[in-house]
């Protein structure tokens, strides 16, 4: 079987659960998007993680995605999976003149300048800060962003100006911080507090972003290891008879400390 019978007998599969599954029947492009978003996350995972097996099952689950919704598309007479497909092949060869036509890009900066004007020129977009979608996690939104924003020069000219930056928001949160009397749990933030403390993460932010580090993947990463080490740290307390709950602040930095030796 070719690729051309598989993308076809996925096709006819898709068509099929849409006719006969009563869960099928029911969705909607608002009711498929939210696993279309988990989906792609769980590639995300797969590819970090070089489990070669488990991205190409996560790959399928996500391009059952693109077929079911270009099956709704279809439904409503708004296109279908042949014009996806051909919509994103002449994307792509209009946005690699370099590679298809006359255009000279020796470097991936030279090739991202070209898309940029190419998708002003070429595709009509209007505005600094054209097509970023609002619906983006908050990390990759704002790195979008400053990303539009550096494209026409307003950004600092290095790491070391965003990491200033950086530490003058934490002066700034600080500031703040000693101004109040705190937050208790589970209420509103002071306004100002929430304002710097939205500051503080745009200006990390940037940070990633001249370091070449995707913000979301950089936090999920770091998160990941938090929690091995938490759960590390109170597995090491159960072994000396120690709920890690019950102890102190400070015991309990004792176990982390040591699950972090451990994991080093």
């Amino acid at each position: 079987m070719g690729l051309a019978d598989a993308l076809l007998d996925l096709q006819l599969l898709t068509e099929r659960l849409r006719r006969d599954c009563p869960w099928d029947r029911e969705q909607t492009v608002r009711t498929i998007v939210p696993h279309t978003v988990e989906e792609a996350y769980e590639v995300a995972d797969a590819a970090l993680a070089g489990d070669d097996a488990k991205l190409l099952d996560e790959l399928g689950d996500l391009l059952f995605q693109t077929v079911f919704l270009a099956l709704l598309l279809e439904e409503r007479g708004a296109g279908d999976l042949e014009q996806v497909v051909r919509l994103v092949h002449e994307k792509l060869v209009r946005r690699h003149p370099h590679v298809f036509g006359e255009v000279e890009a020796d470097t991936a900066e030279r090739v991202r300048s070209n898309w940029e004007r190419i998708k002003v020129e070429s595709e009509g977009r209007e505005g600094i800060f054209h097509d970023v979608p609002d619906g983006l996690p908050a990390l990759l939104r704002a790195r979008k962003v400053q990303k539009r924003a550096a494209h026409v020069g307003f950004e600092y000219p290095d790491v070391n100006g965003a990491a200033g930056d950086l530490a003058e928001e934490i002066e700034e949160l600080r500031a703040e911080l000693a101004r109040t009397s705190g937050t208790a749990p589970e209420s509103e933030p002071d306004p100002r507090v929430f304002a710097e403390t939205g500051d503080l993460l745009l200006a990390m932010v940037n940070v990633a972003r001249l370091l070449n580090v995707d913000p979301e993947l950089a936090l999920r990463a770091s998160t990941d290891r938090f929690r091995s080490r938490v759960e590390r740290a109170e597995a090491l307390a159960a072994v000396d008879g120690q709920a890690f709950s019950l102890l102190t602040l400070a015991e309990q930095d004792r176990y982390f400390d040591q699950a972090k030796t451990e994991e080093a």
